[in-house]
């Protein structure tokens, strides 16, 4: 491995603000894997809450500032599918006008990539010395599963961390009801997909549910609580830090 790659890093909003130690697990992961990391500070949202609302034009506003902020970049590595796609595949349709902006979306799509994406399929890396002590199932997050084709990078990773078993849920593939601002604008809905989920969570017999999506996590996290459940959750860049 290229001791000198360096590979620019942007923190999902909720990694931000409520799971810092997500973010801090990435770091970890990639010095121990002997990578540099550039972590822009004036970075934001990335926009996908508006576009997903229908609000276009700002979610144009917060595109244009990611791609003044990571064009520069070499690579991009997003800890969240959802938003890897947002740039990768929405970006592109946001500046179909013609305009400057659209090529610079274009290059800026190409380069970027989530976290298990660019360790198994970019770096070749299936086994980063991982330890942890226990059992685990896996939740496919939908925008990773459907829109980017991460399945199975994950679960070679995960079958490579040092005294860990992988036990697969039943439907994994299935949504946990969060979908962002569907949770809020639909939460009966959203609540009757989450107790689907959190059912086959529990009849696994797990230690740990693992994700790429903070934001799915959150949302189990938030059911196994109310059940009182033991079963923690962890994002995968926490189980691969380990």
């Amino acid at each position: 491995m290229d001791k000198n790659k360096t590979i620019t890093l942007f923190i999902q909003c909720l990694v931000d603000s409520m799971y810092p130690e997500v973010g801090q697990a990435l770091v970890r992961l990639f010095e121990k894997l002997g990578i540099s990391v550039n972590i822009p500070l004036d970075q934001t949202c990335c926009g996908q809450p508006a576009f997903n609302s229908g609000y276009r034009k700002e979610a144009k506003i917060a595109a244009k500032r990611f791609i003044t902020i990571f064009e520069s970049a070499k690579v991009i590595v997003c800890p969240s599918g959802s938003c890897v796609d947002m740039v990768k595949h929405q970006y592109p349709n946001l500046f179909r006008d013609g305009s400057p902006w659209q090529e610079r979306a274009k290059a800026v799509s190409e380069k970027i990539f989530e976290l298990t994406e660019y360790l198994v399929d970019v770096l070749e890396v299936e086994d980063v010395g991982a330890r942890f002590q226990g059992k685990v199932t896996y939740h496919d997050s939908c925008h990773l599963l459907r829109n980017l084709g991460v399945a199975d990078q994950p679960r070679r990773l995960i079958a490579n961390v040092r005294g860990t078993q992988l036990v697969e849920m039943e439907n994994s593939e299935k949504c946990c009801g969060f979908g962002g601002t569907f949770s809020v604008k639909y939460p009966d809905i959203s609540t009757a997909i989450l107790e689907e989920k959190v059912d086959n969570i529990v009849a696994a017999e797990v230690d740990a549910v693992v994700g790429c999506d903070i934001s799915c996590l959150m949302n189990i996290q938030g059911m196994l609580n109310r059940r009182k459940s033991h079963i923690k959750i962890m994002h995968i860049a926490e189980l691969l830090a380990q």
